[in-house]
């Protein structure tokens, strides 16, 4: 009876303590990546560039995802996903410029200003500049891919992009995206590999790369193929911690199962950080 007495206590303090750690999160909004002079030279930049800050209370050296939207860099906007809250993290969630108000790279430099924000400014907030990840879904995962593989973008910025802790994109395209496409004239079925093209700027020492598809047979036309063809050409260069998964039974819309294998990513890349130290 007392064994199953202490049972009840603990777990109803278990319980309590899950709705306690649960409330103790802050979220900052609106929050411009640009400096102020580029925010007054340019309306929509003052507009769009703005980010916001989910982040939890009491708790330090927090790991932190930079989260961009899909949309088809035409629509969308900033968002913390549910299935990320409450979970002892960061999450960044990033508007940027979107299709026809500006045309490529725009929306990726936006996307790099917002990367070299966090880096610059998440220790303030209590995260580790260490373990910053770059996720991101649809449009949102072809950024994510840009901004970490091309090295130029954050350069330009002041940031490696070695730096990034994991980039974990969801179903993004690895080609030149089809906006990018439609911008010059070129149909969607018409695969193109050009400097806009993560496939492009496949390289041996970049951060670790997990990427995300829906199923094969039910995702946008060649999405999964794409992936497949990156995650090969990163392993012929020599990169030594590119892995695909492929979310059977799943469409586009695949992000409900994604999100825990993305929690699951974050932990096994701190286990790496804190066991090479």
């Amino acid at each position: 009876m007392k064994k199953l007495l202490l049972t009840n206590i603990l777990l109803v303090a278990l319980i309590s303590f899950s709705f306690l750690h649960a409330d103790e999160y802050i979220t900052n909004q609106n929050i411009h990546y640009y400096p102020e002079s580029t925010n007054k030279s340019d309306e929509y930049i003052n507009e769009r560039c703005i980010l916001d800050v989910y982040y939890p209370k009491d708790i330090k050296n927090f790991a932190t995802v930079v989260w961009f939207h899909g949309g088809g860099l035409t629509g969308g906007n900033k968002e913390i996903p549910e299935a990320l809250k409450n979970k002892g993290i960061c999450v960044v969630g990033v508007n940027y410029r979107l299709y026809p108000k500006v045309k490529s790279p725009k929306y990726i430099e936006d996307a790099a200003a917002a990367v070299a924000w966090v880096f610059k400014n998440i220790a303030i907030y209590g995260g580790n500049p260490d373990l910053i990840f770059v996720s991101g879904h649809s449009a949102g995962g072809y950024l994510t891919l840009m901004v970490g593989l091309d090295k130029s973008w954050l350069n330009k910025k002041g940031i490696d992009a070695n730096n990034i802790a994991g980039l974990i994109p969801f179903s993004g395209h690895t080609i030149t995206h089809f906006t990018v496409r439609q911008e010059r004239g070129i149909p969607g079925t018409q695969p193109i590999v050009d400097s806009l093209a993560p496939l492009y700027h496949v390289r041996p020492d970049a951060p670790p790369l997990l990427l995300i598809t829906g199923d094969r047979e039910l995702e946008m036309l060649g999405r999964y193929e794409e992936n497949a063809y990156l995650m090969r050409m990163m392993k012929v260069c020599g990169h030594k911690d590119t892995r695909l998964l492929e979310l059977q039974g799943y469409d586009h819309g695949m992000t409900e199962p994604a999100f825990p294998l993305l929690i699951k990513e974050i932990e096994r890349i701190k286990k790496l950080i804190f066991i090479n130290r």
